[in-house]
């Protein structure tokens, strides 16, 4: 049996119920001892002990599906050489689908996402309403962070815009992610054994706040003045120790992606919508044209809309190749049906 100093690796997000976990897991030899994984770059990653990093490799067959975030077992070897001998299946999965669908977790074992937002041009509702169904799809708590409270001109507008339009039960913080007193404002979830993940586009504070929370010096660059986004400072993600006990992990800035979720899952991230709808005249409404929808006059349009379009990737996602085959065949005939129409409207023979 592996053995666990709970007060070391409390620090870098152990909790009984991982403790447990690992405890379960069979070691192969006596020297075998717990670890975290705190960075991946390609074939080589590193984790942590609870005391100290170190530089390790994985055995075949486990390195393609370790995150950041992963607890495993390390055994040491000759030459100073470490390698990942076994990985415990996570307590929590964030993930998305890439435009092929295919899946990629982006973190694991994570407690609560801070969800980073500026409060300048980087605003963009139909965005962050993607990252609470990516989160909420996980079961991870999340807490919207609005950075740059400090230079938007706008900032009490933009907080009261966001606040109308997401469900109340959700923490909506403004911040200037430069100042210490952010460090007590997020101090509720930054408990020793936590684990903190940080998501958000580029430029829009990440590495800042990061640097602020932890006693990290990441990176960081300016935005650019016309639409405030930022070059992407942080190109890996990667596990930090907070200065109130909790670990966060920074990430690059997400780009394009859809949430790794089923439509019940981004319901629980629409709870307004899925609400409303049970009392809608038809089952199956799209809260479109129909008569009796108890969505469409209450739900700001535009959520509803963002709404529709995920529900539509959710969908398409979990398509089997032929079913994806069949619809592109079924739009191509409806398509080819409305031009011929249009032709026939315009005379044109």
């Amino acid at each position: 049996m592996i053995e666990i100093d709970f007060e070391s690796l409390r620090v870098i997000g152990l909790t009984p119920y991982i403790a447990q976990r690992l405890l379960m897991l069979e070691s192969n030899t006596a020297a075998e001892f717990p670890a975290r994984v705190i960075e991946i770059q390609r074939e080589w990653m590193r984790v942590h002990n609870g005391q100290a990093e170190l530089r390790v490799r994985a055995l075949p067959g486990i390195s393609s599906s370790l995150a950041v975030g992963d607890w495993v077992l390390v055994e040491p070897r000759s030459n100073d050489e470490y390698w990942i001998s076994q990985r415990m299946e996570p307590v929590t999965q964030i993930a998305r689908r890439t435009h092929e669908g295919n899946r990629q977790v982006l973190v694991t074992n994570v407690d609560t996402a801070l969800l980073v937002m500026g409060l300048d041009n980087d605003f963009n509702m139909r965005r962050m309403e993607r990252y609470l169904a990516i989160v909420q799809a996980a079961q991870v708590m999340p807490v919207i962070v609005l950075t740059k409270q400090d230079i938007a001109s706008d900032a009490d507008e933009k907080l009261e815009q966001i606040q109308q339009r997401l469900p109340t039960q959700i923490p909506i913080i403004a911040v200037n992610a430069l100042s210490e007193s952010t460090v007590t404002v997020l101090a509720p979830w930054l408990s020793p054994g936590q684990t903190v993940v940080m998501l958000g586009s580029s430029g829009a504070g990440k590495s800042t706040l990061t640097n602020t929370l932890t006693s990290s010096a990441q990176p960081t660059g300016d935005v650019r003045k016309d639409d405030s986004k930022g070059r992407h400072t942080t190109t890996t993600r990667s596990l930090h120790q907070c200065t109130k006990g909790a670990c966060i992990i920074d990430t690059p800035g997400l780009r394009s992606w859809s949430p790794d979720a089923d439509e019940e899952s981004l319901g629980r991230a629409f709870d307004d919508i899925a609400t409303l709808a049970m009392t809608c005249r038809f089952r199956d409404c799209e809260h479109k044209d129909e008569p009796g929808c108890a969505v469409r006059d209450v739900v700001d349009a535009d959520r509803l809309h963002n709404y529709q379009k995920l529900l539509r990737e959710v969908r398409r996602s979990q398509q089997t190749a032929l079913e994806r085959i069949d619809e592109r065949a079924k739009w191509k005939v409806l398509h080819k049906a409305a031009t011929a129409r249009a032709r026939e409207k315009r005379g044109d023979y």
